[in-house]
């Protein structure tokens, strides 16, 4: 089965598999949010074939996670940006980095942080309910497709 046959699947974490189900995948989205926009760019960064990058971006492209813009016109060159789809994704990557960083640490490697842009402020990300702001614990959250929560289940 292809990831893109995920697509169709009624299970909401194997249609976002269909999408970013590959490990270069999310390393180009981690890129193109670190501001890569142009494949030679993209391709330096992760050492990945031309093929198999192109693919990625095409894929990136028509679920449009992605969209591409020329750039540049003789010779005819395109940059990627991330769309407000694909931008909707970078609570994945920092769940990512922040289960990582705890579980699977880097022995040598510096740890990765996140600052605030404006004020240099260290930032401590976590998923948080919308309503109370408070932290989702696994063992707290009930999660399926029930239209009514009811008590005590």
């Amino acid at each position: 089965m292809k990831w893109s046959d995920l697509e169709h699947e009624t299970c909401p974490v194997a249609r976002g598999l269909s999408v970013v189900g590959d490990r270069w995948t999310l390393l180009v989205l981690r890129d193109c949010f670190r501001g890569l926009r142009r494949f030679d760019d993209i391709q330096a960064s992760l050492g990945i074939t031309r093929h198999v990058l192109s693919d990625r971006l095409k894929r990136l492209e028509e679920t449009g996670v992605l969209e591409r813009t020329l750039y540049c016109e003789t010779p005819p060159r395109h940059e990627y940006r991330l769309t407000e789809k694909g931008r909707a994704l970078y609570p994945v990557l920092v769940s990512l980095v922040t289960w990582a960083e705890a579980h699977q640490p880097h022995d040598t490697a510096a740890p990765y942080v996140y600052r605030d842009r404006d004020t240099g402020r260290q930032l401590d990300p976590v998923l948080v309910d919308r309503e109370s702001g408070e932290a989702l614990d696994p063992t707290r959250v009930r999660a399926g497709r029930d239209a009514v929560p009811s008590a005590g289940r």
